[in-house]
């Protein structure tokens, strides 16, 4: 599959981009282990154009972590022109994707990212504007429409791709889902059967095993697959994805005692991404990688096997340094038998 001139190889699987959780040093992991391609967090078109330092800090990306996309959002054509301008000025990314899929309330009900499922010709409008700004590649990701009586995604993919863009990613939920009840691919597979469509669709949604990841291959014939929720605590599912769909299995050096120590690389590595922090140094501290970790860590499926965690999932949350979460790590894994 290529983006423009971006290969990404057969069967992509890319990461997601998350509102704290795609920090560079989660990308960087996921992309060790396997990630086609990685998202930033979005970025809000009007904080950026403001210089607000969160805002600028989002879009630094590493050149050990492309093929990367930076993603943003916003509610008029101006503002993403200009914040679209500026991420190809300052970070070069190799795609520079739209959220029209975000569906929480405070973007969704200013009429930013899902909002916009409920404005279409400013939609387009926003989307042509900004691939005419700039010569990075331009990619936009969505949902299948406001809600259940209004699933437009076979219509506005054919529209979107007459703006210019080069790759659509589509979440199978409607807003109004959320994310709740399952991930609906038939429309995702409508989409990519369209004969009209030749850009490459992404097909996005409940990807939290191998097998379902070969299976939306396989059954809706989308070009790539983009993994979200289910990398929490699991930055190795994009080794377990690439191991089954290269090689029809999943590696066994992935033991419960290897996937502890990837944990634990995982907090330091966050730690040092917050301490190397120039944009504002008062905010390069031990704590800020701690925040941005821990929300993985009590999420990680390998603590399923744990009596009463519910505890120590709370104590992960509240745990302020690395030698507080290691600790309790340590906890759960002498309970694991390890």
């Amino acid at each position: 599959m290529k983006i423009r001139n971006i290969d990404l190889g057969d069967w992509p699987v890319v990461l997601a981009p998350m509102e704290d959780v795609t920090d560079p040093a989660f990308r960087m992991l996921c992309k060790e282990f396997g990630a086609s391609m990685v998202y930033s967090e979005f970025v809000s078109a009007d904080a950026l154009i403001r210089s607000v330092n969160r805002s600028l800090q989002k879009i630094v990306v590493a050149d050990a972590e492309r093929p990367v996309a930076v993603q943003i959002y916003g509610r008029d054509v101006a503002s993403m022109v200009e914040a679209a301008q500026i991420i190809e000025r300052e970070s070069h990314p190799d795609v520079i994707d739209i959220n029209f899929g975000c569906p929480v309330k405070k973007v969704a009900g200013k009429g930013a990212g899902a909002g916009m499922l409920r404005n279409i010709p400013l939609m387009l409008e926003i989307t042509k504007a900004v691939v005419e700004a700039v010569k990075t590649p331009v990619t936009v990701k969505t949902r299948l429409g406001w809600d259940h009586e209004s699933k437009i995604i076979v219509e506005l993919a054919e529209q979107l791709q007459d703006c210019g863009i080069e790759a659509l990613t589509i979440h199978g939920r409607t807003r109004s889902q959320m994310y709740t009840g399952e991930a609906d691919w038939s429309y995702i597979g409508a989409v990519k059967a369209n004969p009209r469509m030749h850009i490459p669709i992404i097909g996005n949604g409940d990807i939290d095993s191998a097998e379902k990841a070969k299976e939306a291959f396989d059954c809706y014939g989308v070009d790539a697959v983009m993994v979200g929720r289910a990398s929490f605590g699991r930055p190795w599912i994009f080794k377990e994805i690439r191991d089954y769909l290269d090689k029809g299995a999943v590696s066994d050096e992935m033991t419960l005692a290897w996937k502890m120590d990837v944990l634990r690389r995982q907090v330091r590595e966050s730690v040092e991404c917050s301490l190397a922090r120039t944009d504002n140094p008062r905010k390069a501290t031990e704590l800020g990688g701690i925040m941005h970790v821990r929300r993985h860590l009590a999420n990680s499926p390998i603590f399923k096997g744990v009596p009463d965690f519910r505890k120590t999932r709370i104590q992960i949350l509240r745990a302020e340094t690395m030698d507080e979460l290691f600790e309790l790590l340590d906890q759960a894994e002498t309970i694991l038998g390890l």
